[in-house]
């Protein structure tokens, strides 16, 4: 009876640190886009739309599925600007998922990194609280492309969440409209230990960064230390 008890707890375990594994590589696999994305200006995203944006998501190798349909499925992180007006550090990150119908021709049969920006209250109000339809539950446009491009089209200033794509070495704006996101709940346990909520690792002002996070949340607040209105 002891040797069974002993060899569920160790499957268990395994189990748990292969989670925390995943998670930690998603982290890691988010900074290392969000560095490599940020060290080339001229085909980046805008200094200004960086600097006025309240969160931000990073889908690490998104994959197209093999379905007849299509569809794609990508987990990544989420971070938010904390303090009054957003005005902090970034926060601890949460987990993130992102689902939907066929991103066009900018995924094709290879894996893409995408980048979201979530620009104001509204939009970060429906990320946080339930599962977001982009272009439904929360506008949504492709983001202009260039440290120096112009961010004063109606498209992104309507936008609650400006998006972009990379893949195969092209950065580009890119439409998700149609898609979803929803918190990953089942990693933000295996990150944190315990049950919470996205709002509550985003907002709560309370939850510790975690190691595997430090880099990325640190790049941020290296890049966009303040928020512009």
């Amino acid at each position: 009876m002891k040797f069974r008890i002993l060899v569920v707890m160790l499957f268990f375990s395994a189990v748990n640190v292969s989670a925390q594994d995943k998670v930690d590589d998603r982290l890691k696999n988010a900074y290392s886009v969000m560095k490599e994305i940020l060290a080339t200006p001229d085909q980046g995203i805008p200094q200004d739309l960086l600097d006025k944006s309240e969160c931000v998501l990073i889908y690490p190798s998104v994959l197209k599925a093999a379905f007849i349909v299509g569809g794609s499925y990508g987990r990544g992180v989420i971070t938010c600007r904390t303090g009054a007006n957003h005005n902090g550090p970034w926060s601890a990150p949460a987990m993130f998922a992102l689902e939907g119908g066929s991103f066009g021709f900018q995924i094709g049969g290879e894996a893409t990194d995408f980048v979201l920006l979530v620009m104001n209250d509204s939009g970060a109000t429906s990320v946080l609280t339930s599962k977001v339809k982009l272009g439904a539950d929360a506008s949504a446009a492709a983001g202009p492309v260039g440290r120096s491009a112009s961010a004063e089209t109606d498209a992104v200033m309507k936008a609650e969440i400006l998006s972009y794509s990379r893949a195969r070495g092209a950065f580009a704006g890119v439409s998700l409209e149609g898609s979803t996101m929803r918190s990953d709940d089942g990693a933000n346990k295996s990150l944190y230990g315990k049950d919470l909520t996205a709002k509550e690792i985003v907002l709560g002002g309370k939850v510790s960064i975690p190691k595997a996070a430090q880099p990325l949340i640190h790049l941020l607040n290296k890049v966009t230390p303040h928020h512009a209105k």
